[in-house]
C-alpha cells in the first residue's frame, strides 16, 4: 500500500529468503505485490516499484501484510477500501495470513481477526481495541500465533514472528541458521513483553542477566527462585520484580519456555529417547514434558519429532 514502511516491507524477504536447505535450496519463494503493478509511495524519501498486482495473492500459501502510514478507512472507520477488499478477496482459501505492526488493521477490517486473539503496535492497541471490539487485543506481547492467522507488534517484532514461522515450518535448526545470517536473536517468545512498554532498568541498576545465563547451563537440574535470586545477590522479592520488568514474565514461566525450547531442539536433532530428553530438558519425566509440549505446541513429543524427522526410525 502507499505509505508502506520500507523496514517492515523488507522483513519477509530477508527472513524467508534466507531459509535454505543445507544444499542451498530455498524453502520459500517470496513475491511482493501491490494493489496494482507499478510505483508505490513509501513513508521514506524514495518510492518502490512493484512488479505484481493482487492476482499474486491467489498463488500464495502465506500472505504477509506489512505496516503502512496510509491504512485509510481500516484505521479510521474499521472498513476496507474497495481496492483493498478486492485484494483480500483474492487470497485463496486455506492460506496463512500474517500482519506486521499496523498491518493488523487490514486483517481486522476484513473480519479475519473476529473472535481471535491478536496484537499490534502498543501505541495503537487501545485505538485498535475500540475500533475492533470483536478482537481480543493483547498489547503486551511480541506476536500472537493463532494457527492460520498470526499478528505481530511494532517494527522489529515482525522479525521475531517471521523467524517463528520458519521455525514452525522447518524446525529450530533452519530458524537458527536464518537468525545467524540476519544477525538477530534466534528466538524471542511471542509472550515476551514489547520492550517499549517495559523498558530495561538503567545500566547502573542490578540485572537478572547472570542468573538467566546460569540457569540456561543447568536446565537439567531443579532450579528454585531462591537459587536464581542468590546469583544476583538479591532478595527473592526484588529478583521477582526485576525479572518481570526485564523479561516480561515470571521466572517460572521463563524457565518452562527455555526447557520447551531445549526439548524441541533435542527432538529435532537427536535420536535420544523421550525419557532421556525429558531429563536433559529438566522436566523430570516424559509425562511432564508431554504435558508442557502439548500446552505450548499443541502436539506430543512423538508427533513433533515425526514432523521434523520424517525419515527417521520409528520411536
Amino acid at each position: 500500500m502507499d505509505g508502506v514502511i520500507p523496514f517492515e516491507l523488507g522483513i519477509p524477504h530477508r527472513i524467508f529468503g534466507a531459509a535454505r536447505s543445507a544444499e542451498g535450496v530455498p524453502y520459500y519463494e517470496t513475491v511482493t505485490c501491490g494493489l496494482a503493478p507499478g510505483p508505490v509511495r513509501t513513508d521514506a524519501d524514495f518510492p518502490i516499484v512493484v512488479a505484481h498486482g493482487p492476482e499474486a495473492l491467489a498463488q500464495a500459501d502465506t500472505v504477509v501484510v506489512p505496516a503502512s502510514h496510509e491504512v485509510g478507512p481500516a484505521y479510521e472507520g474499521g472498513v476496507l477500501s474497495a481496492p483493498l477488499a478486492g485484494a483480500v478477496a483474492a487470497i485463496r482459501p486455506g492460506a496463512r495470513v500474517v500482519s506486521i505492526c499496523t498491518g493488523s488493521y487490514l486483517l481486522a477490517a476484513a473480519g479475519l481477526l473476529d473472535g481471535r486473539r491478536a496484537t499490534t503496535h502498543w501505541m495503537h492497541a487501545d485505538h485498535f481495541q475500540r475500533l475492533y471490539p470483536r478482537v481480543t487485543v493483547d498489547p503486551d506481547v511480541l506476536y500472537v500465533d493463532d494457527g492460520d492467522v498470526l499478528t505481530s507488534a511494532g517494527v522489529a517484532s515482525g522479525i521475531d514472528l517471521c523467524l517463528h514461522i520458519v521455525r514452525r515450518d522447518w524446525g529450530t535448526a533452519v530458524a537458527n541458521s536464518v537468525a545467524r545470517r540476519t544477525v538477530v536473536p534466534p528466538h524471542r517468545e511471542g509472550g515476551q513483553a514489547q520492550f517499549i512498554r517495559r523498558p530495561l532498568p538503567e545500566p547502573q541498576l542490578a540485572s537478572t542477566e547472570r542468573a538467566r545465563a546460569w540457569a540456561l547451563d543447568r536446565l537439567d537440574q531443579p532450579l528454585t527462585l531462591r537459587q536464581l535470586a542468590e546469583r544476583e545477590s538479591m532478595s527473592v522479592r526484588t529478583f521477582t520484580r526485576r525479572f518481570r520488568e526485564e523479561v516480561g514474565m515470571s521466572a517460572g514461566r521463563w524457565l518452562t519456555q527455555q526447557r520447551v525450547e531445549l526439548a524441541r531442539q533435542l527432538l529435532e536433532s537427536t535420536d535420544l529417547s523421550v525419557d532421556r530428553i525429558a531429563g536433559k530438558a529438566g522436566f523430570g519425566t516424559a509425562a511432564s514434558m508431554r504435558q508442557h509440549l502439548q500446552l505450548s505446541l499443541g502436539v506430543s513429543p512423538t508427533a513433533y519429532r515425526r514432523t521434523f524427522q520424517p525419515a527417521g526410525p520409528p520411536r
